[in-house]
């Protein structure tokens, strides 16, 4: 038979669309033609076919026309992992391989050029897109690729290590050699996470992790150098509750997407802290084609930005729809793309350029002038949408060496993990995400304390989404404390932890 059909998936975000090879072998002048909206990389895997072909003891057929059509032919193609099944297509439509027994697989994998299958990115995908379709055929992937997507349960799922072993796999009869089910991993000891109790002093600033913890808030951690910003925002992250086992599936897949899924590191919360000049599309994704941004690697974990206001303007401004929405879609005009943005921002700055504006250990140096400019650097919109607002202060240096240790991030872990059982039964997400619309319904406040907030807001002239925003923290801090309604202590609470940045 000259011609045959083999089925892969190709990468759009997080979609894993699928892909029919298609193979036909024709007389005439020897040729081998690719088509179907290929990128570079995948043009350049008829050489490595060639060479893997002969260097596996293979035939390749020289003196054929061949054509590879990738359909559908208006989706993009790229990266290696057509290299598979462009080589069994090869050898089903020379009659090699029964092009009957390809039907039941779908294949990935980068060739060698000595044959050897290469991992290739996005095999989470992959498996949760074949998935969600039924699972009709059986995903075959290089062992490295089949190690991530052996998390995806229920999943019929094979690894190869060489071409030669997925080859005698589809030989009939006796000349069958079965491809192995890959196994998981086993997950690495976990590094012990940084502990709060190495932060002394700094009680408001801890205050307000524990409460961006357990509601799921972005919080801004303000204050001169060296003070422990960096030490307490890389210690957030030890107070968040486990990854469920969906949410686990989707932090990886993003992860997997970008090449930097570690199977030791399954189940772990991602903290990225991504350098201040890094660019738009480097914090929210893009490129061609398009893939995911700091914001969306660090989906269900922790985004640090440290110097928050030397971040490049357009890059912070990008950062607004996915911090009120959770997701980013990158556009272009050949497609679309969507990937999870569901992080916690932190992010930590000082206060004027030298850094000592409100500080009792130095004077500041700077002009009213240079505080607005270098404080300017960050746009009202962004400033409104960070739940929690921290001041770091400076400590005398024998305070801070006669000051007891502070409580330990398992304590206040418990206290999160029990404030978030409490949001979950009463409105089934954290507080940070609950829509406008229910805020009211959920966040049942006392009158005195509603007329309190009403009164904060006028003289503060917040503006609706600031409102909102404060009512979410106050009843964070009230399901910190096991109560049923919110009160004016925790409004108030609320409303001093939004205060305006020093000097403002």
């Amino acid at each position: 038979m000259s011609l045959a059909i083999v089925h892969s998936r190709a990468l759009l975000g997080l979609q894993a669309p699928a892909v029919t090879v298609e193979v036909h072998l024709a007389n005439g002048l020897p040729s081998f033609t690719l088509v179907g909206l290929a990128d570079t990389e995948v043009k350049e895997s008829r050489e490595r076919v060639r060479a893997a072909l002969q260097n596996s003891g293979l035939e390749f057929p020289h003196n054929k026309r061949i054509t590879v059509n990738l359909a559908p032919a208006d989706l993009p193609k790229e990266g290696g992992r057509f290299d598979l099944p462009i080589a069994l297509g090869i050898l089903a439509a020379a009659g090699h391989i029964d092009p009957a027994m390809l039907e039941t697989l779908e294949l990935a994998g980068e060739l060698s050029l000595a044959g050897d299958l290469r991992p290739v990115r996005g095999a989470l995908a992959m498996a949760l897109a074949l998935q969600r379709g039924g699972a009709r055929r059986t995903l075959v992937l290089p062992r490295a690729s089949a190690e991530e997507a052996a998390r995806v349960p229920g999943l019929p799922l094979r690894c190869a290590d060489h071409l030669m072993d997925v080859v005698h796999a589809l030989q009939p009869g006796d000349d069958c050699v079965p491809l192995r089910a890959p196994q998981p991993p086993p997950g690495r000891p976990q590094a012990p996470l940084p502990d709060l109790r190495d932060v002394r002093g700094q009680v408001v600033a801890k205050r307000a992790l524990e409460i961006a913890a357990a509601g799921q808030h972005s919080v801004l951690l303000v204050g001169p150098p060296g003070t422990g910003k960096s030490m307490l925002a890389q210690r957030l992250i030890g107070l968040l509750p486990p990854l469920e086992e969906t949410q686990a599936l989707e932090s990886a897949a993003v992860l997997s997407l970008a090449g930097r899924f570690d199977p030791g590191t399954w189940s772990q919360r991602v903290l990225r802290s991504p350098h201040h000049s890094a660019s738009s599309v480097a914090l929210v994704g893009g490129g061609s084609p398009p893939r995911p941004g700091e914001i969306s690697l660090a989906h269900h974990g922790v985004l640090f930005l440290d110097e928050l206001p030397e971040f490049p303007r357009a890059a912070l401004e990008a950062l607004r729809e996915p911090l009120e929405n959770g997701r980013i879609t990158i556009s272009r005009a050949a497609q679309q793309a969507e990937f999870p943005a569901r992080c916690q921002l932190v992010a930590a700055m000082n206060p004027c350029p030298c850094g000592m504006l409100g500080s009792t250990m130095r004077a500041c140096r700077c002009t009213p002038e240079a505080i607005a400019r270098y404080q300017g650097r960050l746009s009202g919109p962004l400033l409104d949408r960070i739940d929690l607002r921290g001041e770091v202060l400076a400590i005398a240096p024998e305070e801070l060496s006669s000051a007891p240790d502070g409580e330990p991030s398992a304590a206040i872990a418990e206290r999160v993990v029990a404030a978030r059982q409490r949001q979950q039964a009463r409105q089934g997400v954290c507080n940070a995400e609950l829509d406008a619309g229910v805020l009211a319904d959920h966040c049942r406040a006392q009158s005195a304390a509603t007329q309190f907030l009403n009164t904060a807001a006028a003289r503060l002239g917040w503006s609706g989404r600031s409102l909102h925003r404060v009512m979410r923290v106050a009843r964070t801090v009230a399901d910190l404390a096991g109560a049923a309604d919110t009160e004016i202590g925790h409004i108030a609470e609320a409303i001093q932890l939004r205060r305006a940045l020093p000097g403002r």
